[in-house]
């Protein structure tokens, strides 16, 4: 063995005796314990001073902010700056306090328009024969009401009357201000109706009503009235802004036809594609809008 081998075999910490040595204390090769902490329990604190009990809601109560949020206005952040501005009355009195509570009875105005905290819901139906829009009906008498009842809890109302006898497009809400829009005398989205009548129009009674009629010493005017195609000249197509289905019925009547169907084929740019006689269904996002801008 050479004499470089020796003195690497007996240098401390050489390659062959597997490098540098753990540390060890004085007892030998028995592993370093750690000391144990100085605190070995949880350092006591000051107890906490027993919270109020809190008080029970009131279910008739809602905090004016979700109030407007459920009304579909804004958000309820939105609402708070709203609140804080002056633009919200409650029973005629402007609110600005935060936190407010009303009941669901009161009457709540945003911004100078009366809201309900109900979440906005249009339907659309298209109306069988048989049921009345009316309120007033003997009693078992069927109401179109019971058509969409298990589709919304909202309240909802009809668009516009419509007779028993009438079918088509009807459109239901709980929003008052489309109610208040197409129900008014000078509305200026556009109805279509189907016609028919018990005998063939006439080409220069078709003429006439295309000109305007008075009625009852008030002038009706009509958009466009016209034959339907491959239809015998008893099923006539009238375009009018009109929702009120007696106009459409008076129109006829007052020149001496007697009017066996009226069927309303479109609404406010809403049409019956894919929605079979007694079915109804909610509108689009898009079509809430156009219906607004209608």
């Amino acid at each position: 063995m050479s004499r470089h081998q020796d003195n690497d075999k007996s240098r401390p910490g050489s390659a062959r005796q597997g490098g540098y040595k753990k540390a060890s204390n004085s007892r030998g090769n028995a592993p370093i314990r750690k000391a144990p902490s100085k605190f070995t329990t949880k350092p006591e604190t000051a107890k906490e001073a027993p919270k109020a009990p809190k008080k029970p809601s009131n279910p008739d109560e809602i905090r004016l902010n979700r109030y407007i949020s459920n009304s579909g206005m804004c958000s309820r952040r939105d609402a708070d700056i709203y609140i804080q501005s002056g633009n919200v009355k409650v029973n005629g009195e402007v609110i600005t306090e935060m936190g407010y509570k009303v009941k669901l009875t009161d009457s709540v105005q945003f911004d100078g328009v009366n809201i309900t905290p109900e979440k906005k819901e249009y339907i659309l139906l298209n109306k069988p024969k048989n049921f009345s829009t009316a309120g007033d009906d003997a009693a078992g008498s069927a109401n179109v009401l019971d058509l969409v009842r298990n589709a919304t809890k909202a309240n909802l109302m009809p668009v516009g009357r419509m007779d028993k006898t009438t079918t088509g497009l009807l459109l239901f809400t709980n929003d008052t201000e489309i109610v208040q829009k197409f129900t008014v005398p000078n509305q200026r989205s556009s109805k279509v109706y189907q016609v028919s009548l018990d005998k063939n129009l006439k080409f220069e009674d078709l003429e006439r009503i295309q000109k305007g009629l008075t009625i009852d010493e008030h002038r009706v005017y009509v958009e466009e009235i016209t034959y339907i195609e491959d239809q015998p000249k008893s099923e006539i197509g009238l375009k009018m802004k009109t929702s009120n289905v007696k106009i459409v019925r008076r129109i006829f009547e007052h020149l001496k036809y007697d009017v066996l169907k009226v069927d309303r084929v479109t609404f406010a740019g809403l049409t019956k594609k894919n929605l079979p006689r007694g079915d109804w269904r909610f509108l689009t996002e898009q079509e809430i809008i156009n219906l607004k801008n209608a």
